[in-house]
């Protein structure tokens, strides 16, 4: 019977013995082989190898020392030790005094940021209300912002035959696309008002009509302006001048200064600006100098190397894009050097700030509105909403209105920095949703303007206070030409690190806004009114009929991507990408598609549309995407919906849309409740809040915090084992 050979036998007759060179082979450390079968390895299944779980655990270790030789010193001294606790005669438990302080100096060195299109909020943990700053920057330029094109006003004037029609005619500035959809909201809202039993004046057009033409200004002297402005002082020299100014000081710099200055908006439409900017660098230097002036003015950090010793809590978008997540990481890290960072959701944030556990939050900012249903603490990833309708919109479209209605300063540009904060404060005074305000009033405004005496002007409003705040229930009255240039010049979208394809998240509830708007137009151009969709009262939009790229968006959702839906066997030859079907006989050939191609297609036919849609509208595909068929859930999220943000300060907008709501789900009437912040927030500073109640957890048992060194080693890959959101 033949003996079973040696391994070294079988290596030695199939040539793969190892050579050692003439060297003894006693010296070399005998290595078993591997058994193949039984092949097992530990690579990346344990926590400790992954970097950021080994350094938590450092941390905690090394604060868990630290702890103990506080408390050893401490005893040794006779003083109690810090962060233990007392029980009084009561058997209550209490915070020592030297507990209390450390906690308040954690909250000293804690910082919260939220940026949005138009202002910045900031504070520390101690603080109880945010610092409001605009998110701003005036640069010294060739020209001012209002003397680029030519001067072109805002809202912009059509021309007639080359020309602009005179004051004498200010219907025709705005085209009659513009001119119709006016007057079929005034005729709308007559027919309403004479539902809801209100009186309505047959002349109350041609009251405000005429009192504003024929009204003039009055003139009064700087030294009798009680609320004259402080223009910002620039040094007489034009060289001393400085390079940039942010905040107040760059918004109340003079149209006519020497040197000129020009103003830029890092982020626009909730995201960063494309349009103003030429590359990448100019925005990240923007952006960190807008940041740095906030610390140093409004929290008091002077010197940038103090902020290896600070924590920040950073609010980012629901919907968010992972460019401009890792331009603001690498700003507050790299470029400011913040020690740690946190980043938290505006949603979730919100409720965090409200101390709601369920929750349907509907945050109105200056030019972009997000939805999103929020249940214990997670954002519900399917019903992320983000439409590019605000505030802005709705002050540009008042003024347009007044306009149309021969608004006395005629010559108003909301390019010029003056006008811009003149129609904020007028949108404030004068904009209302409820039906009680609908009649001819009185009204005034001062124009302050730097070199200039102050003018008085005297004017009349009827409908245009609620037909201007209704473009969020009718958005195809809002000028959406410009919110799309630019886009993707500057940035490049971002790709999987693997296969190439784009990875940035989208939502179910996204894609229905997106298919509802590009099934008509994917035109940037398209007037058609957004609320005549396809929009059931009980269902979600119908999906198009038509063969595109954006039928088939919902492709996206899937958790894998489709490698073929071609059948077995595959198809003979080297398919082409560019093409359905692959070379050959068109009989048998099959489809034959490229995921990669797909998705990347996809992603460039959703940044042709303007994702616009009624606010009623949207929020319900939102909650019907959260819910996801749970009727209870649903009737959760209807008592919680929240209205937050700038604009859902507008006086009965919380009505107006609780009524809409009931109107398209009447089923649901008696539990559809929509309601400000509670304990009587501002509604613009309750994502803040929530931010600053997040920051104030204990920092033991919070593993979301991004440090310095964890951010050199691996850059924005780490956001993957920190984030609480899928990254």
């Amino acid at each position: 019977m033949v003996g079973k050979k040696s391994g070294r036998a079988l290596m030695r007759e199939e040539g793969l013995e190892r050579t050692d060179n003439n060297m003894e082979t006693t010296s070399w450390p005998q290595v078993a082989p591997i058994n193949q079968k039984n092949y097992y390895t530990e690579f990346m299944k344990r926590e400790d190898q992954y970097l950021a779980f080994r350094t938590q655990e450092e941390e905690a270790r090394n604060r868990m020392i630290q702890e103990a030789r506080d408390k050893d010193r401490a005893l040794a001294l006779g003083v109690q030790a810090q962060g233990l606790v007392a029980v009084n005669e009561e058997g209550v438990a209490e915070e020592t005094t030297a507990s209390v302080a450390t906690k308040e100096a954690y909250l000293s060195k804690l910082i919260i940021l939220h940026p949005g299109s138009q202002n910045l909020r900031i504070g520390l943990g101690t603080d109880a209300l945010p610092k409001t700053v605009p998110m701003a920057i005036a640069r010294k330029w060739k020209e001012n912002e209002a003397e680029e094109d030519g001067g072109e006003p805002s809202p912009k004037r059509l021309k007639v035959d080359g020309v602009v029609p005179a004051s004498a005619y200010p219907e025709k500035w705005f085209g009659e696309d513009f001119a119709n959809q006016y007057q079929a909201m005034c005729s709308e809202l007559r027919t309403r008002m004479r539902h809801n039993k209100r009186r309505v004046l047959p002349n109350s057009k041609e009251l405000v009509i005429n009192f504003n033409r024929r009204t003039p200004h009055e003139e009064i002297s700087e030294h009798n302006d009680v609320n004259r402005i402080e223009w910002t002082e620039l040094p007489p020299n034009p060289k001393q001048a400085p390079e940039f100014l942010t905040g107040q000081a760059a918004l109340r710099i003079p149209e006519a200064s020497n040197p000129r200055y020009k103003l830029f908006w890092p982020i626009r439409n909730g995201a960063l600006n494309e349009k103003d900017y030429r590359d990448r660098n100019q925005i990240y230097h923007d952006i960190s100098k807008i940041y740095e002036e906030a610390f140093k003015r409004e929290l008091g950090i002077t010197r940038l190397k103090d902020l290896a010793n600070y924590k920040c809590v950073f609010l980012i978008p629901d919907l968010y894009e992972r460019k401009y997540v890792e331009m603001m990481l690498d700003i507050l890290i790299r470029d400011l050097g913040v020690g740690k960072v946190c980043l938290q959701q505006e949603s979730l944030s919100a409720t965090f700030g409200a101390g709601y556990s369920i929750s349907c939050i509907v945050d109105i900012g200056a030019q972009k509105t997000s939805i999103c249903c929020v249940d214990e603490g997670l954002c519900i990833e399917e019903s992320r909403i983000n439409i590019k309708i605000g505030g802005a919109d709705v002050s540009e479209t008042f003024i347009k209105m007044m306009l149309y209605d021969h608004f006395p300063y005629a010559e108003i540009n909301l390019k010029r920095r003056y006008d811009f904060l003149l129609a904020e404060e007028l949108k404030q005074k004068y904009c209302s949703m409820d039906e009680a305000d609908v009649t001819v009033k009185p009204a005034e405004f001062h124009l302050r303007a730097s070199g200039q005496d102050t003018r008085l002007y005297h004017f009349k409003t009827y409908d245009e206070t609620m037909l201007s705040v209704m473009g969020l229930f009718k958005p195809s009255i809002f000028d959406q030409s410009s919110k799309l240039e630019g886009r993707r010049k500057v940035i490049p979208r971002s790709v999987d690190l693997y296969d190439g394809s784009p990875n940035d998240p989208i939502s179910s509830a996204q894609l229905a806004v997106i298919e509802a708007v590009g099934g008509k137009s994917t035109s940037v151009n398209s007037t058609q009114d957004s609320s005549s969709n396809s929009i059931a009262l009980n269902s979600t939009p119908n999906r198009s009929q038509q063969f595109n790229l954006l039928s088939r968006l919902k492709d996206e959702a899937e958790l894998t991507p489709r490698s073929s839906v071609a059948g077995s066997p595959g198809p003979e030859g080297t398919p082409n990408p560019d093409r359905d079907t692959p070379v050959g006989d068109s009989d048998q050939a099959l489809i034959f598609r490229d995921p990669v191609l797909e998705k990347t297609k996809q992603a460039e036919e959703r940044d042709k549309v303007v994702p616009i849609m009624p606010l009623d509208h949207a929020i319900l595909e939102s909650l019907s995407q959260g819910a996801r068929g749970d009727d209870r859930k649903l009737r959760d999220l209807f008592g919680g919906i929240m209205l937050v943000g700038g604009g859902s300060k507008t006086p009965a907008l919380l009505t107006f849309l609780e009524t809409r709501l009931r109107e398209l789900r009447p089923f649901y009437g008696k539990e559809i409740l929509v309601g400000p912040p509670p304990r009587e927030f501002d509604p613009q500073v309750v994502a803040w809040k929530g931010g600053s109640v997040f920051g104030r957890l204990s920092p033991s048992g919070n593993d979301s915090w991004v440090n310095q060194d964890e951010y050199e080693k691996l850059g924005a890959r780490i956001l993957v084992h920190k984030c609480m959101f899928p990254w």
